[in-house]
């Protein structure tokens, strides 16, 4: 039997979304956070990092950046290394909390100009999308063929409920940089990024305080459902997709129908110089011993106007049992059945109009990084979500970052790195970078190399940065500290 309160169609269905909303910003380029060779890929996560990169200039062609964490599912059989048309996933069974961040950003044509060495100016455009997913804890095993039988493993003393919220946007940024002192031990930049934006595409579902109640008629067990409420909404232009329209007509009306949005970035950064007396004619202007970065990142929303099948729904009609929902909801095939379902059982059921709004992962992002001799450095970051705090009635997407280390090895052309990072998502991985000429390439976690059952947990990032021939100054990196 078709059933949409089968778990299986529901976690499905969960993951479909999250691909709707999020399958199409440089703050996850880990291996290069507070590199002086970071350049334009470093506006994203400090825009007054712009003034510790020794080039005239810098151009990032393209830059592609992909993370996500679930115990959702597993997907078995599958490594970046040996990718398999065999491949399988499966729902993880257990009686726990199911979870789902993911975030996705595509950098084009961003842009660094050093005007001089104490200013700079960076633009371009980013496209970027957030989701995360969270539910109550619940019980499942790969059995179960109806609702009664979720009901049956589960708990009657909690309540049930779940959470989504997805996000994506394109943007368009303009960044200035300027050293505010220059002192002989000392140097503090600051910078500032505009970004205007467009929301591609966005939505939201929450799933409240859902009770049942478990009932027996002689040898016979049933359920009725106790309480519950449920809002869901999405953007109104994926209503203009249909099957009826050619896709440049699809597309035409997919971004015709997107509302404006607006965020900005402040950051300074802090270097401590090096104590040694310079004994010869050397340019050791972008030298230090520590670099400490500070920044407020993603300060801004994105807004959406309601679908036309966007809803909420409380109060239920009593005696709604098992059986009803089994009757009802069979052969749902799109939102608008599903909402004349809904709408037989509760006591309140309305559209939503208007717009809704979703706060970008705003977030405070403190970078601290060591020269430790040659071409060795030792870098961490400590990144902090804001967004929560304008508290529960506002939707907001999340950074996964929390705490990252990360050991290089970097010249001009050549780098290898090793970011090590617990995330928002109670993850440890071990990844790895190198950067070979303009090309930068690296992984979240070695995991989804070279274990097989480790996909639905890491992601990579790869770009092309352009840079001039000749830097700013004699220095070609740290390691010429003596003369010709």
């Amino acid at each position: 039997m078709v059933n949409l309160f089968s778990m299986k169609k529901v976690v499905a269905g969960t993951i479909c979304i999250l691909g709707l909303f999020l399958n199409a910003s440089a703050q996850n380029y880990h291996a290069v956070n507070g590199s002086s060779y970071a350049g334009s890929l470093g506006i994203g996560n400090n825009p007054s990092s712009m003034l510790s990169t020794p080039y005239n200039w810098d151009l990032t062609l393209a830059g592609a950046q992909f993370k996500a964490s679930t115990n959702i599912i597993t997907i078995h059989d599958f490594s970046l290394l040996s990718p398999s048309k065999k491949s399988t996933w499966s729902i993880n069974e257990g009686d726990f909390e199911r979870k789902a961040r993911t975030n996705f950003n595509i950098n084009l044509l961003n842009a660094r100009i050093a005007l001089n060495r104490k200013t700079a100016i960076g633009f371009g455009l980013n496209l970027r999308g957030y989701g995360r997913i969270r539910t109550d804890p619940y019980n499942f095993d790969d059995s179960l063929k109806d609702v009664r039988d979720f009901f049956a493993i589960n708990p009657t003393n909690r309540p049930y409920g779940g959470k989504f919220i997805g996000s994506s946007w394109v943007e368009i940024f303009g960044s200035y940089a300027r050293t505010i002192w220059d002192r002989p031990d000392s140097r503090l930049n600051a910078g500032i990024t505009l970004k205007a934006s467009r929301g591609l595409s966005g939505g939201f579902a929450n799933l409240e305080n859902v009770r049942f109640q478990s009932h027996s008629q002689g040898n016979h067990q049933y359920f009725t459902l106790q309480s519950g409420s449920v809002s869901y909404g999405y953007s109104s232009n994926i209503d203009k997709i249909e099957d009826s329209k050619t896709s440049r007509e699809n597309r035409h009306d997919f971004l015709s129908y997107t509302e404006g949005g607006a965020s900005f970035d402040l950051g300074v950064e802090y270097l401590v110089k090096s104590g040694a007396v310079v004994t010869y004619d050397e340019d050791d202007y972008y030298d230090y011993e520590w670099k400490i970065g500070i920044s407020l990142l993603d300060i801004g929303l994105n807004q959406y106007k309601y679908g036309q099948e966007s809803a909420v729904a409380s109060g239920l009609q009593s005696n709604i049992a098992d059986s009803s929902l089994e009757q009802k909801f069979t052969g749902i095939s799109s939102l608008e059945e599903f909402n004349d379902s809904l709408a037989t059982i509760v006591e309140s059921f309305s559209p939503l109009t208007g717009k809704f709004t979703v706060m970008n992962p705003t977030r405070l992002v403190v970078n601290v990084d060591r020269f430790i001799f040659d071409a060795f450095y030792m870098n961490a970051e400590l990144s902090l979500n804001l967004s929560s705090l304008a508290g529960n009635k506002y939707h907001h997407v999340e950074e996964m970052n929390l705490i990252t280390l990360t050991p290089r090895w970097e010249t001009k052309n050549l780098g290898a790195y090793l970011p090590i990072q617990v995330n928002t998502a109670g993850n440890f991985w071990i990844g790895g970078a190198f950067k070979a000429g303009p090309l930068l390439f690296g992984v979240h976690n070695w995991a989804n190399i070279f274990s097989k059952d480790k996909m639905q947990r890491g992601g990579g990032y790869v770009a092309i940065v352009i840079r001039p021939g000749k830097i700013i100054g004699t220095k070609l990196d740290r390691r010429l500290n003596c003369p010709n």
